[in-house]
């Protein structure tokens, strides 16, 4: 029943993340790099800063980094290049849409961040367990392939003006790169919470509940994913002369978009909110912990695919893209009970 109620919350969270690219769209008059790095703000500083607090008080916090200082740093490390996914998993979407761009860049995420770790930890691959966790893996990047074949499909059936209009700078080949690019990288992020491995076992010790005890680990990697963002943000206000952009805007333009910025960082946070709780329900160390970052992108893939039905990317793609999609998506929700059927 642990388990149950450890997917379900997983999956609250990437509902959250995959509609957090959604208030995006309501913000006004600010370049590409303002709304990044202003949600990017919420998403990798604020948030992940009072899940910690919830986890731990700031005076223990800061004593528990001090005392894993290696860990710590690691985190920060595979976070800054976990950033660099996470840059590119914005453009990524800018050329694919939503749906397309987070399947194909989720899916390579899911099985680095999934297998790598699990080979770091010692998991023998070859093992009964090893090989649940390898059908696991591929059960999910065959529903992940069947929606990046349907998107395909989509852009084969869709003119030029349709695709256009359904997403405004859309390119195949140069959005695919980019989404795979990102896609290995976002594995780092995966990585960064086995690092951090020492942090969490320590704010347990501290006193924190199981529930809440990865939140001070998840703030390390996002704040080494937010200096690479505010490195690259910076200088394309440089580049393209938008530093002046947030002041120069009217109250009511600043206050709408500082919403949605906020919104977005919330429901992005979410999903790390989420999969650290629906972890500490799960066995330490059973197939389904190792699977359940498989999980989280798996749902990530789903939850993004009904906002691009929702949000009309899939209009004109044509029946058997439907079909396709469908059947995607249905291999993806099987993929989550299977280390429970073995």
């Amino acid at each position: 029943m642990n388990t149950v109620f450890g997917l379900l919350i997983i999956a609250a969270g990437s509902m959250g993340q995959s509609s957090s690219y959604v208030p995006v769209n309501r913000i006004k008059a600010w370049s590409w790099e303002n709304f990044w790095l202003m949600q990017g703000i919420f998403a990798w500083l604020l948030f992940p800063l009072l899940g910690a607090f919830a986890a731990v008080a700031p005076r223990e916090l800061i004593g528990i980094y001090a005392a894993n200082a290696a860990a710590s740093w690691q985190a920060v490390g595979y976070g800054a290049l976990w950033g660099i996914g996470g840059l590119t998993f914005g453009l990524s979407m800018r050329f694919l849409g939503i749906a397309l761009g987070q399947s194909v860049a989720l899916g390579t995420c899911a099985a680095f961040g999934t297998l790598i770790p699990a080979m770091i930890g010692g998991t023998n691959l070859l093992s009964p367990e090893g090989l649940i966790l390898l059908l696991a893996v591929a059960v999910a990047l065959a529903g992940i392939a069947l929606v990046g074949y349907a998107g395909s499909l989509r852009s084969k059936n869709m003119s030029e003006e349709e695709r256009r209009k359904a997403i405004k700078d859309f390119a195949l080949k140069k959005g695919l790169l980019i989404a795979l690019f990102a896609g290995v990288m976002s594995a780092c992020f995966s990585l960064g919470l086995s690092a951090g491995a020492p942090v969490r076992e320590a704010a347990i010790a501290a006193g924190a509940k199981g529930l809440f005890a990865q939140n001070p680990v998840t703030l390390l990697i996002t704040l080494g994913g937010f200096m690479t963002n505010l490195i690259y943000c910076l200088r394309m206000n440089r580049k393209n002369r938008t530093g002046g952009e947030i002041r120069r805007s009217s109250g009511a333009v600043l206050a709408n978009n500082l919403l949605y910025c906020a919104l977005a960082g919330l429901l992005w946070y979410s999903q790390f909110f989420g999969l650290g709780m629906g972890q500490s329900l799960f066995e330490p160390d059973s197939v389904t912990m190792a699977f359940s970052w498989s999980i989280l992108m798996s749902l990530n893939v789903v939850f993004s695919n009904v906002w691009g039905i929702l949000l009309r990317e899939w209009r004109g793609a044509g029946r058997k893209a439907a079909v396709f999609l469908a059947a995607g998506m249905a291999v993806l929700i099987f993929s989550l009970v299977i280390t429970g059927l073995c």
